[in-house]
Formats: C-alpha cells, sequence, structure tokens
C-alpha cells in the first residue's frame, strides 16, 4: 500500500476562483457547437446562428460542417486564421463543387459573418442562415417586422440583420427561422443593428491583418508552427452544456455522444493552450482532473459522463503539467484545485499496478458496464483492456503477453510506466513543497526513490537501454517503443546509460531515428511494416516525452534534433492540407494515408509546441537534473 495519504479538504477560494475561469470562458460569441464549425453561439443565452448551404444540382442540404470528415461527398473544411476568444474566425469550405471563405469578427459584444463564394455551380449556392436556441435553454425565436431575425431572451434580445439578395427558399430541414441568401455574391451579416457589407469587410480585413500581423512579431518563422497548433486547440474547443463548461475534447468528429475526454490527451491540451491561453489551460486541467472515478484514478476516458472506463487509467503525466502552468502563472489556488485528487491517483498506482516490489505494470480492473457501450466490455480485465490503459491501444509490444486475472495486470514490467509514474512523484513532490505539505512530499519522494531502485531492475546492460520484463518468464521483452525512453524523465539513470540509450537506440536508423520520427515501434519490429495505428506510425505525444526527458537529462543538442524533426513533420500536412493529424507515416510522414488518423486531432499539436519550446517561443521546462551537455 501507498504511504501517501489523502485528504478530502478543497478550500472555497479554489472553488470560487475556478468558478471565475469558466465564467470568463463561457461568454460571448463563439464556434461553442461541437457539431458544426458554421454555427455561432452565444454565450451565456445559448442563441445559436447555424449556416447552412443548399445547392441546386442535387438538391443537397448541408446543415453542419466539421474539419476533417474523409467520406466521399461529405464537406472539406480547411481551417485558418483564428483567435481563441472568437474576436476572428477563419475557414474554407469546399461541397460540391462550391467553394466559400467564411470568416467572422466580434466587436463590442456583436457578431459580424462574412461569406465570399469562390467557386459555384452552374446556378449559385444559397446560404441559410437559421437561428435558434440550443440546449434547451430559456427563450424564443421569430421573425421582426424589419426583416431581422429576433432571439428573445429573459435578459436581452438579439437581432441578426443581412446584407445581400434574399431570396425564397423553402426545400431545407430547417426548423427555426431563417434568411436566406443568393451566393452569387458576397454577403454580411449581423446582429445588433443592420450594417453594410463594406462596413463588415472592413472590420474583417483590420481582424485578419491584425491576427497576422501579431503572429509574425511574436513568432516570426515560427508563426506556422504557432498557427497549426493554436487553431487546432480553438477550433476543437467547445462548449459543453451538461456541466456547463468550456473544454477540449481531442477532436469535434469523435463527439458522437455530446463530448469525449480522454486522459492523457486533455493533460496535453493544457500543456499547449499553456503559452497563451490561462484560462483554457487550467480548464482543461481542472475538468480532467475533475473525472476522477470513485477509486481515485482519472480514467481513460469520459464519454458524456456515462461511458467511462472504470477499469483503467492512461499514463500519468497531469502532476507534471500542472506544475508547469504553476511555474508559468503562479495561482496557488489553481493547485489547491487539483493536488487531493492528484495525490488520490498517484497513490492508485503502486496499490494496483504493482506487480512486484518497485515494479510497475498496465492493467484492467473487472467493472460492470452502465450503459452496455462496447467499450464498457471489449478488453476489460484483460490484456487489450491493459494495452489501452498504456495509451497504446494496439502496439505490439503488448501482443501475446499473458493477463494476471488475480493482480489485474499484465505480466510485463513496464519502463515506460515506471519513468512516467517515478516522474509524476516527483513533479507532485514539488507541488507538495509549494503547498507546505513536508509530510505528503517526503512520502512522494520516497516513492520516487523506491521505484527508481525498482527501475534499475529494467535495465539491460547487454543492448543499453530500459526494457519491458516478462514477470511470468524473467526474460526481458525483446520489443521496443519510445516509451523505453522514458526512464529520461527521472533523475534515476547514470551519464553512461543516457549516452547508450541515445546513441545505440534513439539515434540508430535501423531503430528509431531516420527522415521522420519518433515511430511508435522500433523500425526493425516485425510489425513495423503495419504502419497501423500504434504499430510504427509516429504520435506526437511520444515524441513530446522523449524531448523533455533528453531535456531533463540536459541532452540539448539531441533534443533540438528531435525539435526540428518534430516541426517538419508537422508543417508537412499542415501547410499542404491544413492538417494536424492523430498520428503519421512512420516512412513518408503523411498523415493522409490511412482513414484512422484523425486530421484534426488536437494533440498532433505537440509537434509544434516541442519546436516552439526548443527555439524559444514558448516557456520551456527546467533541466532538473543535470547540466546543460
Amino acid at each position: 500500500m501507498s504511504d501517501i495519504y489523502i485528504s478530502q479538504e478543497r478550500t472555497a477560494a479554489s472553488v470560487s476562483e475556478y468558478d471565475q475561469v469558466q465564467e470568463n470562458l463561457s461568454s460571448g460569441w463563439n464556434t461553442w457547437y461541437t457539431r458544426s464549425v458554421l454555427t455561432h453561439v452565444l454565450l451565456p443565452e445559448s442563441a445559436a446562428i447555424k449556416l447552412g448551404i443548399k445547392e441546386y444540382r442535387e438538391g443537397g442540404y448541408l446543415a453542419e460542417a466539421l474539419i476533417g470528415r474523409q467520406d466521399k461527398d461529405q464537406e472539406v473544411v480547411r481551417p485558418g486564421l483564428r483567435s481563441y476568444d472568437g474576436s476572428y474566425t477563419e475557414l474554407t469550405l469546399q461541397w460540391r463543387d462550391i467553394e466559400l471563405r467564411v470568416e467572422s469578427a466580434v466587436e463590442n459584444g456583436e457578431l459580424f459573418l462574412l461569406v465570399t463564394p469562390l467557386r459555384n455551380q452552374l446556378k449559385p449556392a444559397v446560404l441559410i442562415a437559421e437561428c435558434g436556441i440550443l440546449w434547451n435553454r430559456k427563450g424564443y425565436v421569430q421573425h421582426a417586422n424589419d426583416g431581422s431575425i429576433e432571439a428573445v431572451f429573459p435578459d436581452r434580445n438579439v437581432r441578426l440583420y443581412s446584407t445581400g439578395s434574399v431570396v425564397e427558399e423553402y426545400h431545407v430541414p430547417a426548423s427555426g427561422p431563417y434568411i436566406a441568401l443568393s451566393l452569387h455574391e458576397t454577403v454580411g451579416l449581423s446582429t445588433g443593428k443592420p450594417t453594410g457589407l463594406e462596413a463588415i469587410q472592413a472590420l474583417i480585413d483590420q481582424r485578419r491583418r491584425g491576427i497576422a500581423e501579431a503572429r509574425r512579431l511574436a513568432f516570426g518563422d515560427a508563426a506556422d508552427l504557432y498557427a497549426s497548433m493554436q487553431a487546432c486547440m480553438a477550433w476543437d474547443t467547445i462548449y459543453e452544456p451538461k456541466y456547463q463548461r468550456v473544454v477540449t475534447p481531442v477532436s469535434r468528429i469523435w463527439n458522437d455522444q455530446g463530448y469525449k475526454l480522454f486522459c492523457w490527451d486533455t493533460y496535453f491540451a493544457a500543456y499547449m493552450c499553456m503559452e497563451d491561453n490561462r484560462d483554457l489551460a487550467y480548464a482543461n486541467a481542472v475538468e480532467i482532473t475533475r473525472a476522477a472515478v470513485a477509486d481515485g484514478f482519472v480514467p481513460n476516458f469520459d464519454w458524456s459522463g456515462t461511458v467511462i472506463s472504470r477499469d483503467r487509467s492512461q499514463p500519468p503525466v497531469g502532476s507534471f503539467i500542472v506544475l508547469q502552468l504553476y511555474r508559468k502563472y503562479g495561482d496557488r489556488w489553481f493547485l489547491e484545485e487539483v493536488y487531493e485528487q492528484l495525490c488520490a491517483w498517484n497513490a492508485w498506482w503502486p496499490d494496483n499496478r504493482q506487480i512486484e516490489e518497485g515494479l510497475l505494470a498496465w492493467g484492467s480492473n473487472p467493472m460492470t458496464p452502465v450503459a452496455d457501450n462496447l467499450w464498457e466490455t471489449a478488453g476489460v480485465h484483460d490484456t487489450f483492456g491493459a494495452a489501452l490503459e498504456s495509451g497504446l491501444d494496439n502496439s505490439p509490444m503488448y501482443d501475446e503477453i499473458p493477463f494476471d486475472k488475480t493482480k489485474n495486470t499484465l505480466k510485463l514490467a513496464d519502463a515506460g510506466l515506471m519513468g512516467l509514474y517515478i516522474w509524476d512523484c516527483l513533479a507532485l513532490a514539488e507541488i507538495a513543497d509549494i503547498l507546505n505539505d513536508r509530510e505528503r512530499a517526503e512520502a512522494l519522494r520516497r516513492s520516487a526513490d523506491r521505484f527508481g531502485s525498482g527501475m534499475q531492475r529494467l535495465w539491460d546492460e547487454q543492448t543499453g537501454i530500459f526494457r519491458n520484463l516478462r514477470t511470468d518468464t524473467g526474460a526481458f521483452s525483446e520489443r521496443l517503443s519510445p516509451t523505453n525512453f522514458y526512464p529520461l524523465l527521472t533523475p534515476y539513470v547514470s551519464d553512461e546509460q543516457v549516452k547508450r540509450m541515445i546513441d545505440e537506440h534513439l539515434l540508430n536508423p535501423e531503430e528509431f531515428w531516420g527522415d521522420w520520427v519518433l515511430p511508435s515501434i522500433s523500425r526493425n519490429d516485425p510489425a513495423y511494416p503495419d504502419q497501423e495505428y500504434w504499430r510504427g506510425r509516429i504520435w506526437a505525444p511520444m515524441n513530446m516525452l522523449v524531448y523533455l526527458g533528453l531535456r531533463n537529462q540536459g541532452e540539448t543538442e539531441t533534443a533540438r534534433l528531435l525539435a526540428d524533426k518534430s516541426a517538419e513533420l508537422i508543417l508537412k500536412e499542415w501547410v499542404m492540407h491544413g492538417h494536424v493529424h492523430e498520428n503519421y507515416n512512420g516512412d513518408t510522414g503523411e498523415g493522409c494515408d490511412v482513414k484512422n488518423s484523425d486530421r484534426y486531432y488536437h494533440w498532433g499539436g505537440l509537434l509544434a509546441l516541442i519546436a516552439l519550446m526548443d527555439r524559444g517561443y514558448a516557456v520551456s521546462p527546467q533541466e532538473t537534473t543535470k547540466q546543460s551537455r
């Protein structure tokens, strides 16, 4: 059992401070509605302006649009410059030989939309601007006598006006009042009062130029890197009405049940917001920490508060990221908000995943379904469920590894989990120091020492790397992944071990180095040619964790090589398609070569963050254990 005690106290100050964060975020016009990037919503009222496209060649209607859809005849959305707060957004949309640029700006609390046709069918498309009220909120919508549409709320009214040619179009599946505008020309929409097209264009142009110039001044030749990460985070951010909060799920396409939050993904979302959006960074870190289940761990996933992986967690990266946020902003209340739950999660690992003294393994506990969802049973209390806990779903590292039904774990001590857990202990100990919790800080450091000693059992002197250990046979696993470098995150490695890991493995083109890095399994592994999900493809969080390990060891030159490779990888498809991929091909650097690489999955932006940190445009982690070499 862990000797780290858990307190359930929570200060009133932390509650009110965080409520203010969410109030700040949940205000004004933005693309809050998860089902369409063409819908603009006013919070807190929940007034919605839903843009749809009517085409006449086939008589179709595009009611919603998302970034990254792949099926035939679906829309293609390319994101452009945008702000987090909705003060400016830009995208281009292609659908059935129609191409539009859609821009928005917010000025003095009013919304302005500009829709510019770039390509059209023989008969021009029609823009449908439908007005409604989302999420069963109080109010109603009606046509006004002056040709506008009015949304009426208990405390205010909102009116929508248009420019351009209003047409009659009845054959659209709209359920609320709407304005139909011919797209043979550029059209504008505005709230508050009638605004001419030229005035809307002038405001939009001013916002576009302002954002572009600000980015150029702040990031120089790294402006595209920043844009790839920031735009993805901003477009993926939604308002989640069940718990009345702003949060950033991994991708809108995944939100088929309302929202889907994944554990380490959402902590990484907080990390990517850290540079210039304090409130959104805090929101993501707090909300995924609050998702913890009764057993004390933060679950692999929480889907709309109903379907939750109560059998397993995911890699413990939360304490490190929380600590980085504190180092940047210095808000003690933020640490107090998440501290007790992070401690409970930290204590859960040795209590539930220790297979031998000082050794940890991924696992999956028994659980009872509550909604009969596939993922409440698939792999639960078996090898696949444990692989899901690792975050590396179908990694060949776990092929044919037996599962211990008594201990609820794989029979495989995992070098990656060991490195991550020690890293978590040390970050949480520093948080405990800040909060003057000396007893717990000492206990956390004792836990780090204990598992640091255990981790040395995984060192393979013959091959010069930390390996996973089969506890059923006593043999090292032959398979290598970037997770085998995670011990670099800790101080429990020698200079000689660091050198051998880098020279013999990381920079070895037969294993991990090459034109595109880092593959999720070594290039000489029999599964590498599969290039299917975690079987050889490149994943941004692996690059990030290895980068942080290199920086932790003072290996700045090797870290820079990895940062430059990461930048090249994300820019390849960002420049070409506006994509930020879930994963990339280990041989070609492509993301679009397979369907199960989401085109706009936010943690792909970690590739940009690595380069931004390395080039001095974002706050870098402290090099804590050794001097730079």
